[in-house]
């Protein structure tokens, strides 16, 4: 089924609550359901989301929205949503009515911003993939991250991984990420990063309150796992800066993969859920710039391409891994967009 697909503007909240509820959210469902009902009460909102002018589902409009409002239940602004949040009552409507009433202005201005779904329990699957590379092209990686927002996969050599019955990485890490794992068992071997560097149009700081306050309100309220585990992933970049740079990513890469390569590493490009946010010439250009890199690779000097994204006709999330110098690509997974669950192919 196509969990994305856009059928206009206009009821996209309660199209999207559907989704999310499939995806196994019944509170954010909720919310989402609520303020499609409550909508007319925030006209500047109701004017956004009616007139958005691309894809309301690659954009996560009703994401942008929910996290509005869970960023005003996390400050107290609106005692009544706040309440909600924490479970003291059920009464959706009278709570985000008022909260769309009061704050149309406010979640207006967030909505307006981009996405920050900086999601650490995706780095189970780019670390399962590091092995099964290293399984294949016996090398330290170099890591270059798309996308990379605050930069908390960058530090996937930090994190404990349970991937069914396997235990990889820092046995001894404070961030601990296990998914549900399906399929087969993956390959054992070390995740070993030399350097990581990632870009972002607006990288976020984890040193920065509002930045973590920002990703924090994009975890679905009613899975406090995730919103522990980002915050110990938080700590963690506050102590292990990651390497960001501000800047477009299809002038970064170009230069990154020009760089000069140590024979005996692995260049890898990654990224996840970014694709879907990018213009089709945008889109293209990262594409180019990264076959263009693939003819240049050679044995001494490898490339490889991990990308966790939607297919193109959205029906599904899958985990793919492209190596050069021969150009072989292999879908390794299909997964949970959050990172919930992997059904790993091997």
């Amino acid at each position: 089924m196509n969990m994305m697909t856009r059928v206009g503007s206009q009821g996209e909240l309660r199209r999207q609550s559907r989704v999310i509820r499939a995806l196994g959210s019944e509170f954010v469902a909720s919310v989402l359901e609520a303020g499609d009902r409550q909508l007319h009460r925030a006209p500047l909102t109701a004017a956004l989301i009616d007139g958005w002018p691309d894809d309301p589902s690659a954009a996560a409009l009703a994401m942008r929205f929910n996290a509005a409002l869970h960023a005003l239940a996390r400050r107290g602004d609106v005692a009544d949503l706040t309440a909600l949040y924490q479970r003291e009552h059920d009464d959706f409507d009278r709570a985000i009515g008022a909260a769309l009433a009061t704050h149309d202005s406010f979640i207006v201005r967030w909505m307006h911003a981009p996405t920050q779904t900086n999601e650490v329990a995706r780095a189970a699957g780019f670390a399962a993939a590091l092995m099964a590379l290293r399984a294949r092209i016996d090398m330290p990686v170099e890591l270059l991250e798309l996308g990379s927002s605050c930069g908390l996969n960058l530090n996937l050599a930090r994190y404990r991984y349970e991937l069914g019955e396997v235990v990889a990485g820092d046995p001894e890490a404070p961030v601990r990420i296990a998914p549900e794992w399906r399929g087969m068992i993956p390959v054992v071997a070390p995740i070993d990063v030399i350097q990581a560097r990632g870009v972002d149009l607006n990288p976020l700081d984890a040193n920065d309150r509002r930045a973590r306050e920002r990703l924090l309100s994009f975890v679905w309220a009613d899975q406090p796992r995730r919103i522990e585990r980002l915050k110990a992933a938080l700590r963690l970049a506050r102590a292990h800066p990651p390497a960001l740079t501000r800047a477009d990513a299809t002038l970064w890469l170009p230069e990154q993969l020009a760089a000069p390569q140590a024979e005996g590493v692995c260049r890898v490009v990654f990224h996840s859920m970014v694709i879907q946010y990018l213009g089709g010439a945008a889109r293209a250009a990262v594409v180019d710039a990264i076959h263009a890199a693939g003819a240049r690779a050679t044995d001494a000097c490898p490339l490889a391409w991990l990308s966790l994204e939607w297919t193109p006709g959205r029906e599904r999330v899958e985990l793919a891994l492209t190596c050069w110098p021969d150009g072989a690509r292999r879908v390794l997974a299909t997964c949970h967009p959050y990172g919930d669950w992997f059904d790993w192919h091997g």
